[in-house]
């Protein structure tokens, strides 16, 4: 049966089957080399979208941004002293206005209630570009860089394997992206910071449909051999105080994804982050920790972050492509 998208927003994987998230890592792979060879695709000329970010973007705005004009959209990017949402305005209404002017909407901010609340309101399609609970547009790319990497294998039966703080948004959306696509998932991190149950109990359920598996563990030689899919995040999430650095250090330092960790993969394991990465001392927040902490690599070494097994660049380009395809899906 022919996967149909349009007028759906793209809020969590949760609401999306199997076939709808093959289709769309598809659908990237078909934009991906539209855009390398160079052929225009402004498939969607005529249309307008805005973008609201709570929290601040590199990758994400820029996807959005890039892919709208390629598709030959006009596009409007709104920050957090640029609207009037959540202060003089409710998010109801602003739903109401924004979807009287605009084909669709992207939201970026702290609450998944909001962006559910924007979709059931807004008239028109919105994507979530991150939440606190979810992560759904960094899956597709996710996915795509994974399955460009094992091409002759898919994307069923491989392992990927979470390292640290494994209650976070992008950790959820692996976990779920993994159960959608029958793919064996392991949070590997302390016991503290793991998914929630009730997140945890619905992917086991998926999995008994797609052959996948959904593990929790604090050791890592068992989460990682022969493990295809190497993945971590930063320690502290956009949004938490700065107060948390020392003891996050302190509980997750022993999952930091090294050299050693690696050679317990696959031979041929890739390693992934959604950045942006702490690997070094090249950024103000690394440089502080370092003075603060006496620690100058955070969630991966640097030794890894810039290996051949390192796709963590793909991974970024392929928010262009994937966030290009879930527009389009969504819109045409």
């Amino acid at each position: 049966m022919p996967v149909n998208l349009r007028g759906r927003s793209f809020l969590k994987l949760l609401d999306f089957t199997p076939d709808e998230i093959r289709y769309l890592i598809k659908l990237s792979k078909q934009f991906k080399h539209l855009k390398l060879s160079g052929t225009p695709h402004r498939y969607l000329e005529g249309k307008n979208i805005v973008l609201l970010f709570e929290k601040t973007s590199t990758r994400t705005r820029c996807s959005f941004e890039v892919g709208g004009m390629d598709l030959g959209m006009g596009v409007t990017y709104l920050d957090p002293g640029s609207s009037q949402m959540g202060k003089k305005e409710s998010i109801e209404d602003t739903a109401r206005v924004l979807g009287r002017m605009y084909d669709g909407i992207e939201y970026r901010g702290f609450s998944q209630e909001l962006v559910e609340e924007l979709a059931d309101k807004a008239g028109v399609p919105v994507w979530n570009g991150l939440t606190d609970a979810f992560h759904p547009t960094q899956m597709i790319a996710d996915m795509l860089t994974v399955e460009e990497n094992f091409p002759h294998r898919g994307l069923k039966g491989l392992k990927l394997v979470f390292m640290g703080d494994a209650e976070n948004n992008v950790a959820n959306s692996l976990m779920v992206v993994c159960s959608k696509l029958g793919m064996h998932f392991v949070a590997c991190g302390p016991q503290a910071r793991m998914p929630k149950e009730d997140l945890v109990n619905t992917c086991k359920e998926i999995c008994k449909e797609t052959g996948g598996s959904v593990t929790l563990t604090d050791d890592v030689k068992a989460a990682v051999t022969d493990a295809h899919v190497i993945y971590t995040d930063i320690w502290v999430s956009m949004g938490e105080p700065d107060e948390l650095w020392a003891e996050r250090i302190k509980l997750l330092e022993p999952y930091r994804v090294t050299k050693d960790v690696m050679a317990l993969a696959a031979p041929d394991a890739i390693f992934m982050h959604c950045l942006p990465s702490f690997h070094d001392t090249n950024t103000t927040i690394g440089a502080d920790i370092a003075k603060k902490f006496g620690v100058t690599e955070m969630e991966v070494s640097d030794e890894v972050f810039e290996s051949h097994q390192s796709k963590v660049f793909d991974e970024a380009e392929n928010r262009m492509h994937t966030i290009k395809a879930i527009m389009y899906a969504t819109l045409a």
